[in-house]
């Protein structure tokens, strides 16, 4: 019989952090219940056969690769092939056990999201990818997309995590976020998916205070003790505050919803990705007034925090 291995991991949402986790400040990262799954059958043959799948159940992607050297065969995208080959090629140089025996293996995932919402489609293939190579998935994550590594802890993660990156080292603990005003959060998709290589390297041409880490990891640790919307909407505002003095950019609610009657806090890449939202009022109200300016995706936290 054809041996089968299954593996999953866990999307991801970072909640305060965003740039300054690179420079040592402590972040608040939060795993998802949507995330993404990936099973492996072997056979026999010598070549890779690759299915990514939709949330529909559509294939997004498809490729086909010999064994020697991850040459693509046939696909249906040639970039996302590339970096396919890539993440293999790396996973044999972290175990060259990896893949050694000749065999047919049919590769499919399975995405919970669209990629485009940036809830980690890149970060959850990899940590699938590393499970299935037998390798550690942040020294994977290095070799491919780079990044603070939080969206791989939060992968594997059963709960929110205090993530801390300390030059080549990071520290992971369990945070205890658990806002019991958790049906007044929302995230909103703004509708343009950021780069996050591309911003990553934008930013390493700009320098960080020690002053500007520390408010950060105090507003990370204070959003996990405060008890009511209108102190949270305060934290986040003042996160806004401090980034957007950082990158010399102005706050999405300032740019493009100043009208709107609770706090907006952009999360990841600044500028297309999901924002957080608050809102004392109802939730068809919330989601009309983003609908109205051309954000219909809004998801509750309640719908997207990870429950185990």
């Amino acid at each position: 019989m054809p041996v089968e291995q299954s593996f999953h991991a866990n999307g991801k949402v970072l909640i305060s952090g965003e740039y300054l986790v690179l420079d040592g400040a402590v972040a608040l990262g939060l795993p998802t219940s949507l995330g993404q799954g990936l099973t492996v059958k072997e056979s026999s043959g010598s070549d890779i056969v690759w299915e990514s799948y939709a949330p529909d159940g559509s294939v997004w992607f498809s490729a086909k690769m010999d064994l020697f050297g991850f040459d693509c065969i046939k696909t249906t995208d040639e970039a996302i092939a590339s970096t396919l080959s890539q993440i293999l090629e790396a996973c044999v140089r972290l175990n060259s056990d990896f893949l050694s025996k000749w065999k047919k293996y049919k590769v499919k995932t399975h995405l919970d999201f669209d990629p485009k919402l940036g809830l980690g489609s890149s970060s959850t293939l990899i940590s699938c990818i590393a499970e299935w190579a037998d390798v550690d998935p942040f020294a994977l994550q290095a070799a491919t997309f780079g990044g603070s590594g939080y969206d791989i802890a939060c992968a594997r993660a059963a709960n929110p995590i205090f993530y801390q990156v300390d030059g080549t080292d990071a520290e992971v603990k369990q945070a205890h976020f658990s806002p019991n005003f958790c049906e007044e959060l929302y995230f909103v998709y703004l509708g343009q998916k950021q780069n996050t290589r591309e911003e990553l390297e934008s930013y390493k041409q700009i320098s960080s205070t020690a002053q500007q880490i520390d408010e950060i990891s105090n507003i990370s640790k204070s959003l996990c003790e405060v008890h009511a919307l209108k102190d949270f909407s305060e934290l986040m505002e003042n996160h806004e505050a401090v980034l957007g003095e950082l990158l010399g950019k102005i706050p999405i609610r300032k740019e493009r919803f100043s009208d709107y009657w609770g706090a907006i806090k952009s999360l990841g890449a600044w500028g297309g990705d999901l924002v957080m939202v608050t809102s004392d009022r109802s939730k068809e109200e919330t989601q009309q007034y983003f609908e109205e300016r051309g954000c219909p995706q809004m998801y509750s936290y309640c719908d997207l925090a990870i429950s185990k």
